[in-house]
C-alpha cells in the first residue's frame, strides 16, 4: 500500500517542479518542391540547361557574394553599406528587441519577489459602527516591512512554450535581418551596374555627337561646293541635335542612380559622387546554383517563415494550456511592529505561505476561440512558407532563363551591331562619292546608334540578372548561420 502512494506522491512532486507540455509537437511541413508536396525535389532546375557551374575550388557563394564580380569599387560600396545603411540598422534594432523578449519571458521561470514597506500612525474612531467605544485609543504605530514572493508553477508548459516562441521569433527576426541585408546589397549592386551602364551610354553618345558633328561639317562643305542640297545640311543638323538631346538625357539617369547609391550607403547625395568609368570591365561571374533541395537551406526569407511556423505551433500549446488549472505559490514574510523600537525585533516577525489553484469553469467559448485562432494562424504560416518557397524557385528559374536567353541575345546583337556599323560606313562612303543621298546615311546612323545602345543595354540586363540570381539563391547564407538562443 505504501509503494503506490509513494509513486503517486513522487509523480505529483515531479509535476509540480517540472510540469508537462500540452499541445502539438512541431514538425516542419513539407515544402512544395513536387506535386502534392510528397515527392522528392528534382535533381536540377528546369532552366539550368547547359549552365556552367563554378569550379570545385569555388562551389559555394561566400557571405560577401558581390566579390564574385571582381570590381573593387563595388566591393568598397558594399562594405560601406554594411556599416552605414539606416534600413539595416532598423532591422538590427528589431533583432535586439526580439532578443530582449527571450529574457523577459524566461524571467517567468523564477519567482517574483517584491517589498512595500510602510510607516503609519493609526487611530480607530470611537464612533464607527459595531465598535466598542471603550476600545478606542489615541492611536498606534504601524511599521511594516514585508517581502512578497509569487511563483507560477509551469504545470502545462505555458511558460516554457512562451519562451520557445520568443526564441523562434528571434531566429525569424535574425533571418529577416539577413533578408534585409541581402536585398539592400543586391539593390546597391544593381544600381551600381545601372550607373556603369549609363557611363557606357554616355561615352557612346559623346562619340556619336562627335561623329555627327563631323558628318554635319561634311554636308556643309558639300553644300558650299554645290555637291549637296541644303536639305542635307538640315537633316545632318537635326540628327546631331537629336544625339545631343540623348547625350544630355542619359546624365539624368546616371545622377539618379548615383543619388540612390549615396542613400544606400548612408551618405548625403550632395556630398557623394562616383567618377565616371565608361570602360569599366563588367565581368559576368560563374554562379554556383547548387541543387533545388538546398535552396530551402539558403534563403533567409524561407528560414524566417519556417521559424514563424514553429512559433505559431508554440502558440497552439499556449492556448491549450488555458484549459487546465494554474497553480500559483504565494508567500509573504517580514516584520510588523507598533513602534520603531520593536519593528525589527524577532517577536515582530510575520509570514504566510500557501498555494493557490485557479480554474476557469465557464468562459462562453473564449478559450475555444483562442485555440481556433492559434490553429488558423499556424495554418496561415504554413501557407506563407509554401508560397515563399514557390516564389524562391520561380525567381531562380526566371533569372536562369534570363541569363541563358540574354547570352544568346547578346551574340545576336553583337552581329547586328557589326552589320549596322558596316552599313553606316558603306552609306557614308557612297554619300561622299555622290552615289546615295543623305537620307541613307541618316537611316544607317540611326540604326547603328540603336544597335550600339542595345548592346550596352543587354550587358546591363545580364549583370542585373546575375545579381538577382545570387539574391534568389540566398547570397551564400544558410539556415545553420542563424543564431541559437
Amino acid at each position: 500500500m505504501k509503494t503506490p502512494f509513494a509513486l503517486v506522491l513522487a509523480c505529483l512532486t515531479s509535476m509540480v517542479f517540472t510540469g508537462c507540455m500540452v499541445g502539438p509537437k512541431y514538425v516542419r511541413p513539407t515544402a512544395p518542391t513536387a506535386p502534392e508536396f510528397k515527392e522528392q525535389p528534382p535533381d536540377s532546375f528546369k532552366e539550368s540547361g547547359e549552365w556552367k557551374n563554378a569550379q570545385p575550388a569555388d562551389r559555394t557563394l561566400r557571405g560577401n557574394w558581390w566579390e564574385i564580380f571582381n570590381d573593387p569599387q563595388l566591393n568598397a560600396l558594399e562594405e560601406q553599406l554594411t556599416l552605414s545603411n539606416q534600413d539595416l540598422k532598423v532591422a538590427e534594432t528589431r533583432l535586439r528587441q526580439a532578443r530582449s523578449m527571450i529574457r523577459f519571458n524566461r524571467a517567468a521561470l523564477a519567482p517574483t519577489i517584491g517589498t512595500s514597506p510602510s510607516v503609519a500612525a493609526v487611530r480607530n474612531s470611537a464612533n464607527q459602527p459595531y465598535f466598542i467605544s471603550s476600545n478606542a485609543n489615541n492611536g498606534t504605530g504601524s511599521f511594516i516591512l514585508p517581502f512578497d514572493l509569487s511563483y507560477e508553477v509551469d504545470l502545462w508548459g505555458r511558460v516554457r512554450r512562451t519562451i520557445n516562441a520568443s526564441r523562434e521569433e528571434t531566429q525569424a527576426t535574425a533571418a529577416d535581418l539577413q533578408t534585409a541585408s541581402l536585398s539592400l546589397h543586391s539593390e546597391l549592386a544593381i544600381d551600381y551596374f545601372e550607373l556603369r551602364s549609363s557611363d557606357a551610354q554616355k561615352q557612346l553618345l559623346d562619340d556619336t555627337v562627335k561623329a555627327f558633328t563631323d558628318a554635319l561639317q561634311l554636308t556643309q562643305n558639300r553644300f558650299k561646293g554645290g555637291a549637296a542640297p541644303r536639305s542635307d545640311v538640315a537633316q545632318a543638323k537635326t540628327q546631331l541635335n537629336s544625339a545631343q538631346v540623348q547625350d544630355t538625357d542619359v546624365t539624368v539617369t546616371r545622377a539618379q542612380f548615383e543619388h540612390a547609391i549615396a542613400t544606400l550607403i548612408g551618405e548625403p547625395p550632395a556630398q557623394f559622387s562616383i567618377p565616371p568609368a565608361p570602360q569599366a570591365n563588367l565581368e559576368l561571374p560563374v554562379i554556383p546554383i547548387g541543387l533545388p533541395s538546398t535552396l530551402l537551406e539558403r534563403r533567409p526569407d524561407i528560414a524566417a517563415d519556417e521559424r514563424r511556423m514553429a512559433e505559431a505551433n508554440e502558440q497552439i500549446g499556449i492556448a491549450r494550456a488555458a484549459y487546465f488549472p494554474s497553480l500559483v505559490v504565494n508567500a509573504t514574510a517580514g516584520f510588523e511592529g507598533t513602534a520603531i523600537t520593536n519593528w525589527l525585533t524577532w517577536p515582530s516577525r510575520m509570514w504566510a505561505v500557501g498555494p493557490q489553484v485557479s480554474q476557469t469553469l465557464f468562459d462562453a467559448g473564449r478559450r475555444r476561440a483562442t485555440s481556433d485562432s492559434a490553429i488558423a494562424s499556424y495554418d496561415g504560416t504554413v501557407a506563407q512558407y509554401r508560397s515563399t518557397t514557390l516564389t524562391a524557385f520561380q525567381e531562380v528559374e526566371d533569372n536562369l532563363a534570363a541569363l541563358r536567353i540574354l547570352e544568346k541575345e547578346a551574340e545576336q546583337q553583337h552581329e547586328a551591331t557589326a552589320s549596322a556599323e558596316d552599313a553606316l560606313q558603306l552609306f557614308t562612303n557612297r554619300y561622299q562619292g555622290g552615289v546615295d543621298n543623305y537620307l541613307q546615311v541618316i537611316t544607317a546612323q540611326t540604326t547603328a546608334l540603336a544597335a550600339e545602345r542595345n548592346d550596352i543595354d543587354i550587358q546591363r540586363r545580364r549583370m542585373d540578372a546575375s545579381v538577382l540570381l545570387v539574391k534568389a539563391l540566398g547570397g551564400g547564407r544558410d539556415t545553420s548561420q542563424l543564431p541559437k538562443y
